[in-house]
């Protein structure tokens, strides 16, 4: 058996030894596009995408950086390249872990130019477990904890086709890949 993975592009992308030049938007904003986040138990279709795209929505809502934008919109990027694990699984299989961390890392160098910092990180987590509370409350009619998290944005919950998802992701990928080059270069001495 190879040691590779044959993605949507036709790349031979290799998740425990990740090369960046590998790494693909294209191929992350497809296959996120047709993964269900909950491990598929959700009452119908709501993918990583989404997600992904309602993560940017609200980060962009609480006036983060775009940089800050541009990591919750890749945040689950890993995923498109090992699948997902459940959190209370994910939390008991520590090689998982760290193979998503160097992969993440990768894709983060790759597509946003670096990782994200302490705070950035802090920040994408926030935005994430946020959203995560409100699907579940949505969709399964579940609180995930006693108080309920503030978010800025509006959550659209509707099943979409996936490539209009897909399409979503990649536009909004490109636009904020553009701002945060921007605020960088402004933010530059000499400028």
């Amino acid at each position: 058996m190879a040691d590779y993975i044959t993605t949507w592009s036709k790349i031979h992308f290799t998740p425990l030894e990740p090369r960046e030049e590998d790494v693909s938007v294209e191929d992350i904003a497809h296959a996120l596009s047709l993964m269900t986040r909950a491990n598929g138990h959700f009452p119908e279709f709501y993918s990583v995408g989404q997600h992904c795209i309602a993560c940017a929505r609200e980060a962009r809502a609480r006036e983060y950086p775009a940089r800050v934008q541009l990591y919750c919109l890749l945040h689950d990027a890993s995923e498109a390249y090992l699948s997902d694990i459940t959190r209370p699984v994910k939390k008991n299989l520590p090689a998982y872990v760290e193979i998503e961390a160097v992969l993440q890392e990768a894709i983060f160098r790759r597509l946003a130019g670096a990782a994200p910092g302490r705070e950035e990180a802090g920040q994408v987590k926030d935005v994430d477990d946020s959203l995560l509370y409100y699907e579940f409350l949505h969709y399964m009619g579940e609180a995930l904890q006693e108080r309920a998290p503030e978010v800025k944005s509006r959550m659209e919950f509707r099943e979409r086709p996936f490539r209009e998802t897909e399409r979503e992701f990649l536009e909004l990928y490109h636009k904020l890949r553009g701002e945060a080059q921007g605020a960088e270069a402004a933010e530059k001495p000499g400028k």
